[in-house]
Formats: structure tokens, sequence, C-alpha cells
């Protein structure tokens, strides 16, 4: 052989070689690139459903807040009705007539006071100097104090053992406490 063909046979070995590199780098660049492919595949898929759930987790959040913020709009829409109610029964009580007033009046201090007790009635009580004629202070020989009272209508009773408030705001407390829940469902068919 030749030096030429030597040369030649150096260099077409050579190419060989190098395109056996050249085609391994690529076939390895191929499956670089679809191990990565697949590993971004896999990642956007995860994240797409990590994304999912916290889209889903938000909006429930929302909805539980909005419902919750709702029922205390709405309970607190319920307790103004059930406030006026009182109100109203308050000014009712304020303004009863003369024998009303007075019987309801007879009827509390039959059942509330003691012997002795010292009657001081409210600043807007309108029928005071009629109330010492009642049945149930002469039997219970009560006292009817001239000063008077800044309570919502009605008397408080001063005794000796303890002083006791039947301001018509201090009955429709006790009465609200007592059933509130019963007219919440007669108003609004609920029991809550």
């Amino acid at each position: 052989m030749d030096g030429q063909a030597i040369v030649d046979r150096i260099i077409a070995d050579a190419e060989e070689e190098a395109r056996a590199i050249i085609g391994d780098a690529e076939n390895k660049a191929a499956k670089t690139i679809s191990e990565a492919n697949e590993r971004a595949d896999r990642v956007k898929t995860g994240t797409r459903a990590e994304v999912a759930d916290k889209v889903r987790a938000i909006s429930d959040g929302k909805s539980a807040t909005a419902r919750l913020d709702g029922a205390k709009i709405l309970l607190g829409e319920k307790r103004a009705v059930i406030d006026e109610v009182y109100a109203r029964a308050l000014k009712g009580l304020t303004e009863l007539n003369e024998g009303d007033s007075l019987y309801l009046l007879n009827a509390l201090l039959s059942e509330f006071a003691d012997e002795g007790d010292e009657i001081l009635f409210a600043s807007n009580f309108r029928f005071a100097e009629k109330a010492a004629s009642l049945e149930a202070v002469k039997l219970k020989k009560l006292k009817v104090s001239a000063k008077r009272a800044d309570i919502d209508g009605g008397c408080m009773l001063i005794g000796e053992k303890c002083d006791k408030n039947l301001s018509f705001g201090a009955l429709l407390a006790a009465d609200r406490d007592k059933y509130q829940a019963e007219i919440a469902a007669a108003i609004f068919g609920v029991t809550d």
C-alpha cells in the first residue's frame, strides 16, 4: 500500500469514527431531549393538578365564607326583627291605659313584693299616685316612694333583704331569654 492509500484509509476511518461519534451524540441528545420532555410533561401535569386543587380549595373556601357571611347577615336581621318585637312590646307596656297599667302592677306586686318593700316607680310611670290604693300595696304593707327611678317603665322594689327590678325592660329581657327561640320559630318558621 502506498502512502496515499494509507492516508486515505486513515481519513476514511476517522470520518467513519466521527460519524459514529456524531451518531452516538445525536442518539444521546435525542434520548436526553425525550427524557427532558417526559419530565417536563410530568411536572406540567403535576402542576396542573396542584393548581386545580388549589383553585378548588380557594373556591370552596370562598363559598364557605360567603355562606357563613350570608348566615351572619340573616341572623343579624332576625335578631333585629326580634329586637323590634320587644321594643314594640316595651312601648306598648309604657303606654298602657290606667286600668290595664294598675292591673298589671297589682299582679306584679302580688307575686314579687315582700311585706314592707318600698316601691320606686319609673320616671315615666303615669299612675304612681293611684298605685297606693292597690290591693297588693295594702295587703303587703308596701311603701310608695316619692323618688323616681331611671328605668324602662314599671317599678323597682327596694326591700330589706333584696331589691327587685320589675321594670318593663327587665321583665321583657327575662321573657326574651325564656321565649326567644319560640318567638323566632313563630315568626320565621325555624327553631334557631
